[in-house]
């Protein structure tokens, strides 16, 4: 990326509503007691709706009743969602203190992007290549803590309210094929075999039943006879019927009804809503073709860093063959799942020791390591509560899909110094409750890919293929940006997205064609990833220049992640705020 390219990704960024005052003459104690009183009433309104804007959905946790999914329930959060912006208007900002005024433009920022969000597509999409309403229900049980009679008596309402909230679905879904927004058929012709593993004879065997298999000593012997005898009942009864009722909608009528075209601009409002999705995952208002332009721009650049150790590695052939040595090679895979989870184990070990030299602040929360249920690699946040940690979920289904020359790199994403960074940090600062499950995925995904990154100047990537390894993954955050605005505002072909794809990565083909699938039916989140790492490198850079001598690099990690997820162009400003205060 040259500096003009550099300097247009920083002027680019979202203008947020109004300037910040850090010269607060007087904090008025009655606004900042109206705004609380707003953040918290919109807190608890979110709990008892168990609708979160803007929140990982992968960390889906049941609660009781489920959340209302109608549109019901749409218009009525959309309206509470309109009084919350009305009422806004009525606090004057330079009453309140400095962090009260992040809190508050942060929560009109929010609120303005929900009421954008009811204006468009989003409820027609309830699934992606790689997850849905279904996948996340059924992964919910193993993000949770089960110590109380409480949780599950909670978790067997959540299992007894399942046909309502799977009814609703469908019919949502049922709007999206009458309008024309459904999936592409060749990406979502495997879907159904999500659902279907769900539907066994054995209740036992069912990811809804692992909760009732090691119910706590403290619970008493009647009460665990009266949670395994529900619970058995539910799942044989109701969840399992259930998915097949799913299964039977989706593969008689849904897919029935797929979609010829591949882009999501080719379907009617479909622009609009490809545009709008950009700046909903990215925080920014960057065109498709300045987002085409930047991905080949980096593409290029990381071939090269790429070659350089094909020839350290002093390999004999062209990049193509490089890539399929990489492939086949069974000396970059493993064989056992435990041995997967192991290598990742060992790896996060030796980065925890290395991180008090990065970071002065350190999270108290731990995570786990765990084969994910559905397959991928992912982090899940702990609830918050203290009861549960983070879990860093590995592909252990598929071990071809996850070469040990990347696992460096995905470990240091995942788990630390990358997610499980700033979601436990952002739980353990004192802030609006909003504000510490609050996920901007240019924030949060731009971390991560930094994370990697900054893993290289720890230390890390003795292995040249750990290191090429590095460079595939930031060519493939690279990537994304030209195949992902290549199909959805420029035509492409499905095939024409893999063969890029598989051409500038050393990613299993398998993987290749699984991301492009994501990419058809996930339009603009993968574009997160390159935008959010090069915007806060450039933070880093330009606080370099500015401080020189008195550059710390803790305090600058600190400061990326003391206020829990952020556009980008708060945190850009809030950056310069803080080089201003370190001279």
């Amino acid at each position: 990326m040259n500096k003009s390219q550099a300097k247009k990704l920083i002027t680019i960024m979202l203008p947020f509503v109004c300037s910040l005052s850090f010269n607060v003459q007087a904090n008025d104690k009655n606004t900042t007691k109206q705004f609380n009183q707003l953040i918290d009433e919109h807190w608890q309104t979110a709990n008892k709706e168990q609708i979160f804007f803007r929140k990982d959905p992968d960390a889906f946790r049941m609660n009781g009743k489920l959340p209302e999914m109608s549109k019901k329930g749409r218009d009525r959060r959309e309206k509470y969602n309109n009084e919350l912006l009305k009422r806004l208007t009525k606090i004057d900002l330079k009453d309140l203190s400095p962090e009260d005024q992040i809190t508050y433009r942060l929560f009109k920022y929010e609120r303005q992007t929900e009421a954008k969000s009811y204006q468009q597509l989003d409820h027609l999409y309830p699934m992606n290549y790689y997850s849905g309403f279904d996948s996340y229900f059924a992964g919910a049980p193993a993000n949770m803590s089960f110590l109380t009679k409480t949780d599950y008596q909670n978790y067997l309402i959540s299992l007894a309210d399942f046909p309502r909230y799977n009814q609703e679905h469908i019919t949502t879904l049922k709007e999206s094929i009458s309008t024309g927004h459904v999936h592409y058929c060749e990406t979502f012709k495997n879907y159904h075999q999500g659902i279907q593993q769900h539907i066994i004879d054995d209740v036992e065997q069912s990811v809804f039943y692992a909760p009732f298999a090691n119910i706590p000593a403290n619970i008493t012997q009647t009460d665990k006879n009266i949670f395994i005898q529900e619970g058995r009942k539910l799942i044989k009864d109701t969840i399992i019927p259930e998915y097949k009722k799913f299964y039977q909608f989706f593969t008689n009528e849904y897919m029935a009804s797929c979609r010829s075209e591949v882009g999501i601009s080719e379907l009617a409002g479909g622009k609009d809503y490809y545009k709008y999705l950009i700046e909903f995952y990215t925080t920014t208002n960057m065109s498709a073709d300045d987002i085409h332009q930047l991905g080949l721009d980096e593409v290029k650049r990381i071939r090269e860093e790429m070659q350089t150790i094909m020839t350290e590695v002093a390999f004999k052939g062209d990049f193509k063959s490089f890539i399929e040595f990489l492939r086949t090679d069974d000396k970059f895979y493993t064989t056992s799942e435990r041995d997967l989870l192991e290598k990742a184990s060992y790896i996060t070990r030796k980065m925890a020791a290395q991180l008090p030299k990065w970071f002065s602040k350190l999270p108290q929360q731990t995570f786990d390591i765990k084969p994910a249920p559905n397959g991928g690699a992912y982090y899940v946040a702990s609830d918050g509560s203290g009861t549960t940690s983070g879990t860093y979920f590995l592909d252990t289904k598929d071990l071809k899909s996850q070469p040990l020359y990347t696992l460096e790199a995905l470990t240091f994403h995942e788990g630390e110094p990358g997610h499980h960074f700033q979601s436990a940090i952002a739980q353990e600062v004192d802030m609006a409750e909003f504000r510490k499950t609050l996920y901007h995925a240019a924030y949060g995904e731009g971390w991560g890919l930094y994370s990697e990154r900054l893993g290289k100047e720890i230390g890390f990537y003795q292995d040249p293929y750990s290191d090429f390894g590095r460079l595939t993954y930031e060519a493939w955050r690279a990537c994304r940006l030209v195949v992902d605005t290549g199909i959805h505002a420029k035509g492409w072909s499905r095939q024409q997205a893999i063969d890029f794809l598989a051409e500038n990565t050393a990613l299993s083909m398998a993987d290749v064609i699984a991301q492009i699938d994501r990419y058809i039916s996930w339009p603009a989140q993968a574009l997160s990833y390159k935008i959010g790492e090069i915007k806060i490198r450039q933070l880093r850079a330009l606080a370099e220049k500015e401080l020189g001598d008195k550059f710390n690099v803790r305090l600058f990690h600190d400061q990326m992640l003391k206020n829990g997820s952020l556009p980008l162009a708060l945190l850009e400003e809030l950056t310069n705020d803080w080089i201003e205060q370190q001279k």
